[in-house]
């Protein structure tokens, strides 16, 4: 990186934390866009996938409750499997005020932390009929499971890809005096094809989307790219 491009990424990052204190948003994004109640958003059978309750492999969550009920308003975690016995794990993880230390707390973060070995992790597109989602790719494994992850951020009405991403919509909201709702969606299997299982997480991805109301696909995937 350059040092004019360092300079000057580092100066928006600034100037969005002084417009975030000097504004002092009171109204919340989630007040003017449509609410979204996980449970009821998110269908427990579509296009083929049906939820199965009883299984006994772990979903990756570090946090403890008491945290979980400070980061996020909502929580849900979830695992689908198909007609073929093929299983995905679903956790989204919902906030209403994402300012400051209340960011939603990133896979690449907790995987480790439960002593996951990070393999991979890249940048990607989820194509979907309803936009290209950026999402992120993460190759984990602890010991014999191997866990290939996708999940992206929706961060006020838009996807972003990265922390700078993030201080830029979080400035335009602050200007217009709204704090910023996020939604982490993550999807992961136990696999050995790393590739395959992120067509197979992709293709449950298009399915749910599918299968979900428009607003309450909106706020999923970035309420700029579907309505």
């Amino acid at each position: 990186m350059s040092l004019k491009v360092a300079i000057t990424m580092a100066t928006l990052m600034c100037t969005a934390s002084v417009v975030a204190y000097v504004a002092k948003p009171s109204l919340r994004s989630v007040s003017t866009a449509p609410a979204i109640q996980l449970e009821a958003a998110i269908p427990r059978q579509f296009g083929g996938w049906r939820e199965e309750a009883a299984r006994v492999v772990q979903v990756v969550n570090p946090q403890t409750q008491a945290l979980l009920d400070k980061l996020y308003s909502q929580t849900l975690t979830r695992t689908y499997v198909d007609a073929r016995g093929y299983r995905v794990m679903l956790s989204l993880a919902y906030g209403d005020d994402q300012r400051g230390g209340l960011q939603a707390h990133k896979p690449e973060v907790c995987y480790p932390a439960q002593g996951f070995n990070l393999r991979g992790n890249a940048l990607s597109q989820l194509s979907t009929p309803f936009g290209a989602v950026p999402v992120r790719r993460l190759d984990t494994q602890l010991g014999a499971r191997l866990e290939p992850v996708t999940y992206w951020f929706a961060f006020g009405d838009q996807v972003v890809s990265g922390r700078f991403e993030q201080r830029l919509a979080e400035l335009r909201l602050g200007l217009a005096g709204r704090v910023p709702h996020g939604l982490l969606f993550r999807v992961s299997s136990i696999d050995a094809d790393t590739q395959g299982a992120y067509r197979e997480q992709d293709r449950f991805v298009n399915d749910l989307l599918a299968a979900m109301a428009v607003q309450d696909r909106g706020r999923v995937i970035g309420l700029a790219s579907s309505l």
